[in-house]
Order: C-alpha cells, then sequence, then structure tokens
C-alpha cells in the first residue's frame, strides 16, 4: 500500500471516474473530485473525499500531491454536429489547460499528473498492430487526441511529471458497450455491429483503474501509454464471447451503413478498427488480472 496522497479528480463523477475514486480512497489516499455541481455530491462527501467546482482548482492545487484528469464530453449517443464537435473539443482542452494553468499558479506542484486520452488518436487502421509508436491518425477524434495530450504535456515545462494513458473500449455494467449491447443480447437479438471484422482495444474497468494507477507506484514511468488488454478482438469475436457468457444468440448484425445514417460521424469510435496493444505498460511490468475476453465478460456479467 502506498502512503497517503492528495488527489485531486476530474471527471470523477463519471463512469470510469466513480470507479477510479473508489479504489484511490480504499488505499487511503484523500480525494478532491472537481465538478460542475459540487453541491449536488454535499452528501457524500467524508473526511477523505470532498467535491470542489472548477472555479476552486487553483485554491486547492498547492496542497495537491497527483492530478488525475479524466474530464471530457461524452462522444457517444447522439450526432456530431458542428456544435457538439466544438463541445468534445473544449471539454477536453480547456479542462486540462486549466489545470496545467492552475499548476503554472502554484508555488507547490503536484508530483504527477495522469491526464487522459484515447486509443482514437491513432485512427482506423484495420490489422495493422499498434503501439505507442503508432503514427497518429488524421480523422476528428485522432485531432482532438492529438491537440489533448499536447496541452498535457506542457506540464513538464513545469517539471511535473506527465503520464498519458491511451483509454480503449472500458468493459463494466452499468456504463459503455456492455450497457449498449446488454440489452439486445438479453432479447435474443443481439449480434455484431458494423463489418465485424473491426478490432476493439477492450479493457476490464479493474484493469484500467490499476493502469491509472500505475505511474503513482511506479516513480520512472511516464509519457504516453496504452490502456488496453493485451488481446484485442473483433467485433464478431466480442459479440460471439459477449453471447456465449450470456447464454445468447450472436446473428442480429447492425450493419455499418445503418449506423451511418443514425449517427453519421458519431459512429467512428463504433466502426473504427484499432489492434492497439499495450507495448509500454507490459515493459514496465504491469500485470493485467483480465487478458482474457470472456473471463472479463463473466466477470461483469
Amino acid at each position: 500500500m502506498m502512503e497517503e496522497k492528495k488527489i485531486l479528480i476530474t471527471g470523477g463523477t463519471g463512469f470510469v471516474g466513480s470507479f477510479l475514486s473508489e479504489e484511490l480512497i480504499k488505499a487511503g489516499n484523500f480525494i478532491t473530485i472537481v465538478t460542475r455541481d459540487p453541491s449536488r455530491y454535499r452528501e457524500k462527501e467524508a473526511s477523505n473525499q470532498k467535491y470542489i467546482g472548477w472555479d476552486e482548482i487553483e485554491s486547492v492545487m498547492e496542497k495537491t500531491d497527483i492530478v488525475i484528469n479524466l474530464a471530457g464530453e461524452n462522444l457517444f449517443g447522439k450526432r456530431w454536429t458542428d456544435a457538439v464537435k466544438k463541445s468534445i473539443y473544449d471539454s477536453r482542452i480547456e479542462a486540462t489547460r486549466s489545470l496545467v494553468d492552475a499548476m503554472r499558479a502554484s508555488a507547490r506542484k503536484p508530483e504527477l499528473f495522469v491526464s487522459a486520452s484515447a486509443v482514437g488518436i491513432y485512427g482506423d487502421n484495420g490489422d495493422t498492430l499498434l503501439t505507442e509508436d503508432s503514427p497518429h491518425g488524421s480523422d476528428f477524434l485522432a485531432e482532438v487526441c492529438v491537440d489533448w495530450e499536447k496541452e498535457a504535456m506542457v506540464a513538464t515545462d513545469l517539471d511535473v511529471r506527465v503520464a498519458i494513458p491511451r483509454i480503449g473500449i472500458v468493459l463494466e455494467k452499468n456504463g459503455g458497450v456492455v450497457e449498449k449491447m446488454y440489452l439486445p443480447f438479453s432479447l435474443f437479438a443481439g449480434g455484431p455491429v458494423g463489418s465485424g471484422q473491426q478490432y476493439l482495444p477492450w479493457i476490464h474497468m479493474t484493469d484500467l483503474c490499476r493502469a491509472l494507477i500505475h505511474p503513482i507506484y511506479n516513480p520512472e514511468f511516464s509519457g504516453v501509454y496504452n490502456a488496453c488488454a493485451p488481446e484485442p478482438v473483433t467485433m464478431s469475436e466480442f459479440a460471439r464471447v459477449l453471447g456465449e457468457v450470456m447464454n445468447r444468440p450472436s446473428f442480429f448484425k447492425v450493419p455499418e451503413f445503418v449506423l451511418k445514417v443514425a449517427l453519421g460521424e458519431a459512429a467512428t469510435p463504433v466502426l473504427s478498427s484499432l489492434n492497439v496493444q499495450p507495448k509500454v505498460l507490459q515493459v514496465s511490468g504491469f500485470e493485467f488480472e483480465f487478458e482474457d475476453l470472456k473471463l472479463a465478460l463473466a466477470d461483469i456479467i
């Protein structure tokens, strides 16, 4: 167990952030969660957890050991109009910039800045094996991730160690792809989405939280790293395994054109093929608890 740290988290009330906050509290840390409306969470405050607004970041930065940045508008559920794309971009870039500005203004800097990115930075790559050294893509999501990472890396100029996890598709109940696919499968109407040949760089929530915490335990660890399991699968294989775990068939395919008609450009994260490997994590000695998709889904469902 590590010594108690004072950890500031943005996006701490979200899908990933809520699980991560719980793990950090269990490990004996003091958590400050940044949210747009802290008054909504007053009843959840405790001796080891408090909520603050974005305008209060600078006031607490001097007493913060570690900053974890998970803030960002949800990518799914609506078409990417120009206004939505601006919101997706600004929510990530401006939040990261605000944190770095607060660090710059603080007499005492945090020792570590863990700032999220996404595997979408690589763009659609078919079967090509992707590592942290692979080139960036050129679509909207890739460009967002490139600028997002650049903003975070500015903190290195302040002598703050920066670690940037490129997060894959997170598997956990009550959120993400499992929640979206669970209902049709439970109604015997599940199946692959799109061509079925696109690779999904998945990761179990437990391993993602461990990967986000990994730089805290490893003081030499820094830079970008892929936060996804070492055994990516195609969408067809994912659907087949999900059906097997749920004891349901997997043959009701959702064609690619249907998604594109319904969601337009917002279908990109589901249809892109990303055969991503967590090379940096593995070289650093990180060991996954869930490398096998069937075991991961069985644990969740």
